[in-house]
């Protein structure tokens, strides 16, 4: 488990937090993310459940051993390994087996290749794309009419691909091998969605479509959904694996990134390109100082800031070397009352945090202003 609480000091994502709803291989994805500096906040939206004592996943691989399909659709590795494992265990193993040696077998990516061929099998063909639409393309271009077609489902939704096959005549029988179920402890998932509405939050990372069909189901029912959607469409950065994992999120309106190549490494690349172009930079007092999510870079070194540091900052920022009044910067701080010697109490601390104290300038019975540079402040001036 990741928690935001990590502080990495270095790298393309330091000072940036990064949500994770992975269910499987979050450990590689946190690790990844770390490694380029950012802070974690994990939170699985779901679980795999497997379905080795599923009476549906075995009455379809009985029906498979007994009739014969012409062409079986491989999706995922870990489905695939599922399936022959649950065989084994019901002494069905070698018969699942021997009929998929017979037919023609298809496999969605170079994963699932590599969990068919440890089986002595030999797949007939893969797309390049890792595409389902792809491998659909392919088989109603063979002509499905008449066909026995059985896909092994991973859980995700295979949009118009079993209806596509069926109006073209083919037989489709659904091998369910595993299925995603709500996490059996929620209030992670809860912390995740306080920290994405509150802006605690500068990415928030899918993995599969469950995963982001269930963590929009907990908002809905916590009355959060509308927040959530808010903070999606303009501060937090929602960042999906590729376009099935991103379907859910755009039936609500929400824009997301995607990476070119479907896995994690380039995922992790598109946010170190990503949320640095996002941070604002500013040339203050003879410094460069760079506003990222919850920390500064202040000329290139990472200086943490408390959050009601961060949040005098970016009211400061909104119009850099303008006077912002005390009672504005009041309005900023969360859960600050009405005692405007709050914000001298947080100014002294940001001003600490920072590290160099004149970045922000005392105007006396006015506020506080960033110490734009001067030629800086003709830019600013009509903003």
């Amino acid at each position: 488990m990741y928690d935001e609480q990590q502080q990495p000091a270095t790298g393309p994502l330091a000072g940036f937090t990064v949500g994770v709803t992975a269910a499987r291989r979050a450990d590689e994805l946190g690790a990844l993310l770390q490694r380029r500096g950012a802070c974690v906040l994990h939170a699985p939206a779901l679980r795999i459940v497997p379905l080795a004592d599923d009476s549906e996943l075995l009455a379809a691989t009985k029906e498979l051993i007994d009739q014969a399909p012409d062409v079986v659709v491989a999706t995922t590795a870990i489905g695939f390994r599922g399936w022959v494992e649950a065989a084994d265990g019901w002494g069905l193993g070698e018969d699942l087996l021997g009929r998929l040696r017979g037919v023609e077998l298809l496999a969605r990516g170079p994963k699932v290749k590599g969990a068919i061929r440890a089986q002595g099998l030999t797949e007939e063909w893969s797309p390049s794309s890792e595409s389902m639409a792809e491998v659909l393309d392919r088989l109603l271009d063979e002509g499905v009419d008449g066909r026995r077609i059985a896909i092994q489902l991973h859980g995700e939704p295979l949009p118009g691909f079993v209806e596509s096959l069926r109006a073209a005549g083919a037989e489709v029988v659904g091998v369910p091998v595993y299925r995603w179920m709500p996490p059996e402890d929620i209030g992670p998932v809860d912390r995740l969605l306080d920290a994405a509405v509150t802006r605690g939050l500068d990415a928030l990372t899918f993995t599969s479509a469950p995963a982001a069909a269930s963590l929009l189901s907990r908002a809905e029912e916590r009355g959060l959904l509308p927040e959530l959607l808010a903070a999606l469409n303009h501060d937090v950065l929602p960042a999906c694996v590729g376009p099935v994992t991103a379907l859910p999120l755009q039936a609500r309106g929400i824009d997301t990134v995607q990476p070119e190549r479907f896995r994690l490494g380039p995922l992790v690349q598109l946010l170190c390109q990503e949320l640095p172009g996002r941070a604002r930079a500013l040339p203050v007092a003879g410094h460069r100082v760079e506003i990222r999510g919850h920390a500064v870079m202040v000329d290139g070194a990472l200086r943490p800031v408390p959050p009601a540091g961060m949040s005098l900052l970016r009211a400061l920022s909104r119009r850099p070397g303008w006077v912002v009044a005390r009672a504005e910067l009041l309005r900023a701080l969360p859960g600050a009352g009405r005692d405007e010697h709050a914000v001298e109490t947080a100014m002294a601390r940001l001003r600490t945090a920072l590290g160099a104290p004149k970045l922000i300038q005392t105007v006396v019975k006015r506020g506080y202003r960033l110490a734009l540079d001067p030629a800086a402040d003709a830019k600013y001036a009509d903003a």
